[in-house]
This record gives structure tokens, sequence and C-alpha cells, in this order.
């Protein structure tokens, strides 16, 4: 039996190396992701920028490992992630990596408390996250909303419920793809003023895809 894991360097979360990606397209190839080089530490926020199309989610997906890259390497602490098998893969996911999307995806018909304790109802690891999921609606201040559904909040509540509901499993890694955008100006400074905070508080390392 051989070990695929590397030592992580102290604080470090996530490391790519060399990511590519290519689609094939009307019988030529189409590369939209070339030699990408990313390491990220705990506490550490980083935004990567750049217009529609450019291949910013098609990256986040990888780095989620929500999609294999044609070339690289992917580390998440000490684990080579794309050396896991499916099944492996998923279940360290939902363990050690967060997501936060455009849309909320919220589900319309449980409450912001329910909605948040998914992640963990789903991996049947519910004990003591009640009180984890009240904690952090409070600290995105949502705490006098826990049994409000998500027809009852406004764009904004419901995207840091959304948040809260990225660390309910305490990820090292927590991914947002263009997370303010159906949000007005005031209130996406608001959410990404937030995602740094939240860095520093839960030291995660948080990576943001935005314009």
């Amino acid at each position: 039996m051989t070990d695929d894991r590397t030592v992580a360097p102290a604080g470090l979360v996530l490391r790519a190396e060399g990511v590519r990606k290519v689609y094939r397209s009307g019988g030529h190839d189409l590369e939209v992701l070339r030699g990408i080089n990313i390491e990220l530490r705990e506490g550490e926020t980083v935004a990567v920028t750049g217009a529609s199309g450019v291949g910013k989610s098609t990256l986040l997906h990888i780095l989620g490992a929500l999609d294999h890259p044609s070339e690289g390497r992917l580390h998440i602490r000490d684990v080579d992630v794309l050396g896991l098998d499916d099944d492996a893969r998923a279940e360290f996911r939902n363990r050690h990596v967060g997501f936060v999307f455009q849309f909320h995806n919220l589900l319309p018909e449980f409450t912001a408390m329910e909605n948040v304790m998914m992640p963990a109802l789903i991996a049947r690891h519910a004990d003591g996250m009640e009180l984890r999921a009240r904690e952090l609606l409070s600290l995105v201040g949502l705490d006098h909303r826990l049994e409000h559904r998500p027809g009852e909040l406004s764009g904004g509540e419901c995207q840091r419920v959304a948040v809260a509901r990225a660390l309910i499993m305490k990820p090292e890694l927590v991914l947002a793809d263009e997370p303010s955008g159906n949000l007005d100006h005031e209130s996406s400074g608001r959410l990404h003023s937030l995602l740094r905070e939240l860095a520093r508080v839960e030291n995660q390392a948080i990576l943001v895809m935005t314009h």
C-alpha cells in the first residue's frame, strides 16, 4: 500500500500546481486554464478577478474537487484530492470545503437554521450542529432571523445564510463564486467584508471569484 499524501507546510490549506483544463470543441482543443499555480493559507482571503468567460468558475470547480483538470496537482492540507475515488472525494469535499455561489440555492421550505444545518444533516453529523448554526447565523448578523424561510428574507440576508451554511462543517477551505453578483453595491461591500472577517475569526482560507 502506498501513501499519496504529502506533508503540507504549516498553515498551508490549498496548493494547486500546473492546473490545465482543455475542452474538446468542434474538433479542436479549447484551452480554458493554462498552468495555474495557487497557494492559500489559514486566515487568508484571496480574490481572483476577471471578466465572464475567462475560466474562473472552471478553476473554482477544480479547486473544490467538483471537476478534474486535464493536467495538474491539487492538495488540500496534506491530501492529494485528485487521487481519491469518487466516493472518497465527495466525502472529503463535504467535510473540508465550503461553497458559496452567486445564487444562494437555499431550500425554500426550510428555515434559515435548517438550511445552515443541511450539510451536517446530509453527512449525518448533526450532533452539536444546532448550536454551531446559531453561532454562525449570529456571526453573520442573522440571530433574529433563525426561523425565517428564504421567501421572508432579503437577497443579502439569503446570501449571508448561504455563507453560514458553507461554514457549518468547519471547512478549512471556502470557495465563493461571484457571491455578490446578485446584490446591490452596498450589500456586496458588506458581504465581502464579512468574508474577510470570517476568514480571520474561523481561521479559514477563502478564495473569491469575482469581476
